[in-house]
């Protein structure tokens, strides 16, 4: 891998993590069409680690105070009914879906997973799911004619059942175009929380998950001679800087706008990739990973 490859890869990472488009689908899309290798899984979960940086950071406070309350709530169980000690054991609780069939799939995450085919489709289906999740949640917000407005949930109102459906939803995003932040946050419009709230879940959701999944494949990166671990590192940083900026924008945004715009470039995408598979001018099947 060049510097030049890790540079564009490293800020595809950071803008697409965020938003509900696919960042691996996208780091997979960039390296076909450019003619490089395929950068492989491992260069992906090592380069969000540098994505899930950014989200420590911005969301510092809330993070700080959640893994203060829930480290008392160990020892003091009166504290697991303080809102901060309970957010951090739902985090735990939905982050097992994804553990456990991250690895259980771990073959076909890196190989199979991977086709073209399978992408575009997720791009398309998932995109479709984006879409109908944004329409109810601006129903229940604007309400109607003959109807008002309904109240939506806040993260107060998160328990373990929907935890662990926000843990499945997310664990969904093992596969590449379907998107961690569009499968979590479209699970949590259709359990009826707010926009917010089902993003900073989301976020939260997907720290311990994420920080998981990179030292999992950096343990097996150290013990191999394949990683140019120049530009991997390199494409780190720059995701983290990216990812940054994309968070900010990415909360403000959604607190008034519509996913639409994320749904029709997700449904576009799908179908210009199928019809360039067809055409034979992509390979639907992976280039060997770039070391």
């Amino acid at each position: 891998m060049s510097w030049f490859e890790s540079l564009v890869l490293g800020l595809v990472q950071g803008l697409t993590e965020f938003l509900p488009v696919s960042s691996s689908a996208h780091l997979r899309l960039t390296a076909a069409f450019s003619g490089w290798k395929d950068p492989g899984a491992a260069f992906t979960a090592i380069t969000q680690i540098g994505t899930e940086s950014a989200v420590l950071i911005y969301f510092r406070k809330d993070i700080g105070r959640i893994l203060a309350a829930w480290s008392r709530s160990l020892a003091d169980r009166t504290m697991r009914k303080d809102p901060d000690a309970r957010m951090g054991w739902l985090v735990i609780v939905g982050s097992i879906p994804i553990g456990v069939l991250g690895l259980t799939l771990k073959d076909q995450i890196e190989g199979p997973f991977r086709d073209l085919r399978v992408t575009a489709t997720m791009l398309v289906v998932v995109g479709a799911v984006i879409g109908i999740a944004d329409r109810l949640a601006a129903r229940d917000e604007k309400g109607g004619r003959h109807r008002a407005p309904k109240q939506r949930k806040a993260l107060e109102d998160l328990g373990v059942k929907d935890g662990l459906i926000y843990g499945c939803c997310q664990a969904m995003a093992l596969v590449p175009g379907v998107s961690r932040s569009g499968a979590t946050i479209s699970g949590g419009l259709f359990m009826g929380y707010r926009r917010e709230a089902a993003a900073r879940y989301s976020f939260l959701l997907a720290v311990p998950a994420v920080l998981a999944s990179g030292a999992f494949e950096l343990k097996d990166a150290l013990e191999s001679d394949h990683v140019a671990w120049g530009p991997t590192l390199f494409a780190t940083v720059i995701a983290f800087a990216s990812g940054y900026a994309v968070i900010a924008w990415f909360m403000k945004y959604i607190s008034t706008r519509s996913f639409m715009p994320f749904v029709w470039y997700r449904v576009a995408l799908g179908i210009v990739i199928v019809a360039l598979v067809t055409a034979g001018v992509l390979s639907p099947h992976a280039a060997e990973s770039a070391g």
